[in-house]
């Protein structure tokens, strides 16, 4: 993946993060989007020192014109657009308020179109390339109380399978990466806002959620991001891949 030019949105952290500093210690140009300005200007300062070529681009992927702006100040050619940024709600369809379900759709599914649509294009100029979308378990199994998540989530997975069979003579990719519970500043964040003073205790019972035991590393969620989208990864399109400890394959 040397000098290739990697787009991926949320790169501000957790996962997104992860997938960033993976492609830009393998050589790749990253560029970034993100709605966090601070913690993103910090990494693509600290990235540059080291002689990284990462860059941040801040904006709302939910704003089809800002997203066509923000990638059409990319120079060149598009390699690898990483779909990463999501937000997640929890509650059944009872407790999911249409503002509720708007803004999950507005992000996670919307925002997805937009990058793809926008991408599209420098993809092509490129001659192909390779898409990545981040679905979820969720987009297959039933999850209690993450009907707006789940929702989004399968949306993902049909617009992985459409787009890939729509752009596979054109050289284009498309894949999902579907993990299960990964650890993640918004799982503290969560159980501290939550579970106060029973951080450890829920954060063990969540853990406990995956046959493995434990929840993945965002680090495991980029290596697999880095092989599928690299050319080791070539022979994989329309596939969705689980990456969760088990939990599918292995629930009881």
């Amino acid at each position: 993946m040397k000098n290739k030019t990697i787009l991926i949105t949320g790169g501000a952290s957790g996962i997104g993060l992860a997938m960033v500093k993976k492609f830009a210690v393998e050589g790749s140009h990253v560029f970034f989007i993100d709605t966090n300005h601070i913690e993103g200007t910090k990494l693509q300062l600290e990235e540059h020192e080291k002689g990284y070529g990462v860059k941040f681009l801040e904006g709302s992927i939910a704003d089809y014109a800002q997203v066509e702006k923000l990638i059409y100040s990319i120079p060149g050619k598009i390699d690898v657009l990483i779909n990463n940024a999501g937000i997640s709600h929890i509650g059944k369809v009872e407790s999911t308020s249409e503002e509720d379900f708007d803004r999950l759709f507005q992000v996670n599914v919307k925002g997805a179109f937009n990058c793809i649509k926008a991408a599209l294009p420098k993809l092509k100029e490129n001659g192909g390339g390779s898409i990545l979308n981040m679905a979820s378990v969720a987009a297959t199994i039933g999850i209690p109380d993450r009907f707006a998540y789940s929702m989004t989530k399968g949306a993902i997975l049909s617009m992985t399978l459409s787009i890939a069979r729509d752009y596979v003579q054109e050289g284009i990719r498309c894949n999902c990466i579907s993990p299960g519970r990964v650890h993640t500043p918004f799982v503290d964040g969560f159980l501290a806002k939550n579970y106060p003073g029973q951080e450890a205790e829920m954060f063990a019972k969540l853990a406990a959620t995956q046959p493995l035991g434990r929840m993945a590393k965002p680090e495991e969620i980029a290596d697999l991001a880095y092989f599928i989208s690299s050319d080791a990864g070539s022979f994989f399109t329309g596939t969705d891949i689980p990456i969760d400890g088990g939990f599918l394959g292995l629930k009881m």
